[in-house]
């Protein structure tokens, strides 16, 4: 088959069809300007002198130091998380048509293998479509956004570009990777000339070895304090590759084992509903996550990852916020053992750590907004789907409101203990390094003396003593406050998405869909 006829067959169908092509560009996009925000970042140039040194072209410090720079980019790589789970539920969407649209042309005379790669050429020349409108954006927010202030500074790195090998990644790999994928996950599924149907993949209930991967990521989390005392031991140096790799790797495996982990929430869950639920609608629902219990990981992937990443970040602000206090009341301390007055530039709270926090927590919520709209497209994706099933439910006498019980039931019962659990994985991350703040240590100087005696210079030494400061280790609160508003967040998006189903149900009961599915 030509690329040209792959491409056209690819790009047929229906309006719904039309729709998933756009939602997925548009995810697209969304994941590749954020991977080019957090590259231009990357480029910018060292200052001249040495590894301190900052850019003074920007206003913001987040810009302007080195060390602060990489960070910046992580974050911004870490929202395409929720993207390109965006990405794959649009993929979803309307995907029983298109199976069986794929059918018809292996009856007319298709391979199995070239049904495969025209959805797959559908994602990838859709996903090209959003990297290249993303790049276009990029080049042209350069441009609008080069404004200095009334400093002389730039807000943003306007002024450097990434090199043009690292653009052509970014436009043509991710594309690449978005095919790839979809071929993959579409290799259980058969296109026969007579229908199409999924091999048998997972069977009998889910294990709990999710939990092994959390534990483990945790476990990376609590060496890196051991790893530090040790090489100090040594007089040597933490590898800088290390601490990355502790950090990045842990968060990514509890992040994965959350995720993972919905799959066996789900199905006791539906067993716990099973067993005590009375009503129609909680035993309609019970048999669907014992039948399914991998959809809340398909479908709440994206939110539990913000989740496990929104926690870690709250518990890092708490110990920033404790640090800071500590230091004020060691401050404090100290001037009244030297019988000093405290400045109050002493006391000005450095605010410049909890305010990158701050930002961070915009970018997360940020990022939960995008998984929330990736929830509604798999909630509304599942109800089309089973519109049949949904009709003929109705027509046997099942009451519409019933149904619409039975979806809410669906979707909360395995959320909330998955939030919690998320929630929980995070806030473990955060405090098995930030678990407690340390000051004191050093020495003061005391004057026994009244404050003339103590303020003259040639009567002060001789009533002055040296009186070692105690260490002050200090818990970290755990920050219920911010955990809370995570929660109530993504259970809310829970509950929108739910009611945005519960609209579309009571178009897929119509009678007609037994005839038209």
């Amino acid at each position: 088959m030509k690329l040209s006829t792959t491409v056209r067959l690819a790009l047929a169908g229906t309006r719904t069809d039309v729709l998933r092509v756009l939602l997925t560009g548009v995810s697209a996009a969304l994941a590749a300007l954020a991977v080019l925000a957090a590259l231009t970042v990357l480029a910018i140039p060292k200052a001249p002198g040495d590894r301190y040194a900052q850019s003074e072209q920007y206003a913001n410090a987040l810009l302007r130091e080195p060390g602060l720079r990489p960070g910046v980019a992580f974050t911004l790589l870490l929202l395409t998380l929720p993207v390109l789970a965006l990405a794959g539920q649009c993929a979803r969407l309307g995907a029983p048509a298109r199976d069986r649209r794929l059918a018809a042309i292996r009856l007319a005379g298709a391979t199995p293998g070239q049904a495969v790669r025209i959805a797959a050429t559908e994602t990838g020349v859709a996903a090209l479509l959003g990297t290249l409108l993303a790049l276009a954006l990029h080049l042209l927010g350069r441009r609008v956004l080069d404004t200095p202030d009334t400093n002389g500074l730039l807000t943003l790195p306007t002024d450097v570009l990434p090199p043009v090998a690292a653009l052509v990644a970014v436009v043509v790999g991710l594309p690449l990777l978005a095919a790839l994928v979809t071929g993959a996950l579409l290799g259980r599924v058969v296109f026969s000339p007579f229908g199409v149907y999924r091999q048998v993949g997972r069977s009998g209930a889910p294990r709990p070895w999710p939990g092994l991967l959390i534990g483990a990521g945790v476990a990376a989390f609590l060496a890196v304090e051991p790893l530090h005392r040790w090489y100090a031991a040594q007089d040597r140096d933490l590898p800088v590759w290390l601490l990355p790799l502790l950090l990045l790797g842990g968060g990514l495996l509890a992040m994965l084992g959350v995720v993972l982990g919905t799959g066996w929430l789900s199905y006791h869950a539906g067993r716990l509903l099973h067993r005590v639920a009375r009503g129609p609608a909680a035993l309609l629902a019970a048999r669907r996550l014992l039948a399914d219990p991998w959809t809340g990981s398909r479908t709440f992937a994206a939110l539990l990852a913000c989740l496990v990443f929104g926690a870690g970040a709250a518990g890092i602000r708490a110990q920033f916020v404790a640090d800071r206090q500590l230091r004020i009341e060691e401050q404090l301390r100290s001037d009244r053992l030297a019988g000093v007055p405290t400045r109050p530039a002493d006391l000005a709270p450095n605010d410049f750590y909890v305010h990158t926090m701050d930002l961070v927590h915009t970018a997360i919520v940020v990022a939960l907004i995008i998984a929330a709209g990736g929830m509604l497209i798999s909630v509304a994706e599942g109800v089309v789907a089973r519109r049949r099933a949904y009709a003929a439910l109705v027509a046997t006498g099942v009451p519409r409101s019933v149904l619409g019980r039975a979806v809410a039931w669906q979707s909360l019962a395995p959320a909330v203990p998955a939030v919690l659990l998320a929630l929980t994985a995070g806030t473990a991350l955060s405090r098995s390094v930030f678990g407690e703040v340390r000051s004191g240590g050093g020495q003061t100087q005391v004057c026994d003396a009244t404050a003339a005696l103590c303020a003259d210079p040639a009567t002060r030494e001789q009533y002055t003593r040296i009186v070692a400061d105690p260490v002050v280790v200090r818990a970290v609160p755990v920050p219920l406050d911010g955990l809370v508003g995570y929660g109530a967040g993504a259970l809310c998006a829970v509950l929108v998405t739910v009611g945005v189903g519960l609209l579309l149900l009571r178009s897929s009961t119509d009678l007609a869909e037994l005839r038209a599915s």
